[in-house]
């Protein structure tokens, strides 16, 4: 109820004769009139706050509920970590090709990206001087050949013949030239030749016993067959033949360059015409079919890994399983790391691509599990988190018992662990309490707030 004000004190009584009304102070001052609304919504405002303080309410208590989202806390006793070690996927075999000699690429046979198999010709040198010189050497051995078959199919009848008839010939050629000697011995004596003559004699039958003891020798060697000594160097005439052979075929085989197992052509380094040394790459071959990752872990961790075991992966954005198939016995010299192979069964992956190893970890840690936006920097270096506690006044409580708004305490904790957006924390705060989840930041506590996710 608004009442018009009082007048001033010691005010005299109008006149009897005076007929207008007393004129009111604000009107005698037109720029008063502004001020109207100022005092009447003051005045409004005054009788309501009398009305709730006769009610017992406090100023604070008819503000209304802010409203907050909340979250039970629930308490465990473990919690899993996830520990992640980077490596890369590669080939399960892979070889940098290449000539064992040296030479002139001949023919390419395989271009970049090119699927083989197991013993395809992937490239060729030129072979032509090797050929050239294998054609010689074959020529050599068949007549080596020839000789010993010769040798071991010893002298012919024949040939045997002819050795006896050359002996039985110079035989009746010494017996003339032995009378005649003995004639011109004889005449010497007598004085009817010289010495000259006879002593020619005497040389001729010397010279004919020679050609007959030549002759028979020859013919006992026809007689007796081919000795086993020259059938041996013979013989061993032909393999050297043979070897040089074997070894020009080892040449001409080195000059072709074979797919050592099945996979794909990765890159093609050299083209036809360029001169090569041995050992110098041709092609990048890798095998198709699984892929490998070799991943470095430290040595307290191969203590859980075990050989067969399936273990998760990422590859890129892909997540896939793979086999532990080993872990190498000696350390890496450089990160101090057990080397463990995993094998991938898809081969659809690229090689190179970096491979994440995740492996799960059971602590045993009492706690509760927090969103961390609930959390709330504390003294200390301890956090603080906001909870819903029920109001003292039984005036706040519906006709149902349920408080019509909560009252925002405060409970101290400690971090644990972190894990993304959630803690482990362990405290004040007690399992099946409700949290404020977020927006700590626009409370404070005493504030009367009203979960929207009850």
């Amino acid at each position: 109820m608004i009442s018009k004000p009082p007048s001033s004190a010691g005010a005299e009584a109008p006149s009897a004769v005076t007929t207008e009304p007393r004129s009111l102070p604000f009107k005698a001052s037109p720029r008063l009139w502004w001020a109207l609304p100022i005092v009447l919504a003051s005045t409004i405002g005054t009788v309501f706050l009398v009305r709730s303080l006769g009610r017992g309410d406090s100023p604070a208590e008819v503000t209304s509920a802010l409203p907050v989202d909340v979250t039970v806390a629930e308490a465990v006793s473990s919690y899993t970590t996830e520990r992640t070690y980077t490596g890369e996927l590669v080939a399960e075999r892979s070889s940098n090709l290449g000539f064992e000699r040296t030479g002139s690429v001949a023919t390419l046979l395989v271009d970049e990206g090119d699927l083989v198999v197991a013993g395809q010709p992937l490239a060729q040198l030129d072979t032509r001087a090797l050929i050239a010189q294998r054609e010689q050497v074959e020529a050599q051995r068949q007549a080596a050949l020839a000789q010993l078959r010769e040798l071991q199919a010893g002298p012919r009848s024949e040939d045997i013949a002819t050795a006896a008839a050359a002996v039985a010939e110079i035989e009746q050629e010494l017996a003339l030239a032995q009378l005649q000697r003995d004639r011109r011995e004889d005449l010497y004596a007598q004085g009817a030749v010289s010495l000259e003559e006879f002593d020619q004699e005497s040389f001729r039958t010397g010279a004919l016993e020679n050609r007959l003891a030549q002759a028979q020798s020859q013919l006992a060697e026809l007689e007796a067959g081919t000795r086993i000594e020259q059938l041996d160097a013979q013989a061993a005439r032909v393999s050297q033949l043979e070897s040089s052979l074997g070894q020009i075929d080892v040449e001409l085989d080195k000059s072709v360059l074979i797919a050592p197992f099945a996979g794909e052509v990765n890159s093609r380094l050299v083209d036809e015409g360029t001169i090569i040394n041995p050992g110098q790459t041709v092609l990048e071959l890798v095998a198709t079919g699984p892929r490998e990752v070799r991943i470095g872990v430290p040595p307290d961790v191969t203590d859980r890994l075990r050989i067969g075991s399936e273990q998760q992966i990422t590859v890129g954005d892909r997540t896939t399983t793979a086999t532990l198939t080993a872990l190498l016995p000696q350390l890496e010299a450089t990160s101090r790391t057990v080397t463990a192979i995993l094998q991938v069964p898809s081969s659809d992956s690229t090689l190179g691509q970096t491979v994440r190893l995740v492996i799960e970890e059971t602590q045993p840690a009492e706690g509760i599990w927090l969103p961390t936006s609930a959390l709330v920097p504390g003294e200390r270096g301890l956090w603080s988190v906001y909870v819903l506690t029920e109001p003292e006044s039984a005036a706040e409580l519906t006709r149902d018992g349920a408080p019509e708004a909560y009252v925002v305490g405060r409970r101290e904790v400690m971090v644990v662990h972190t894990d993304g957006d959630r803690s482990l924390v362990q405290g004040t705060l007690q399992a099946g309490e409700q949290a404020i989840a977020a927006g700590t930041h626009r409370i404070v506590p005493g504030e009367r707030v009203q979960p929207t996710n009850p």
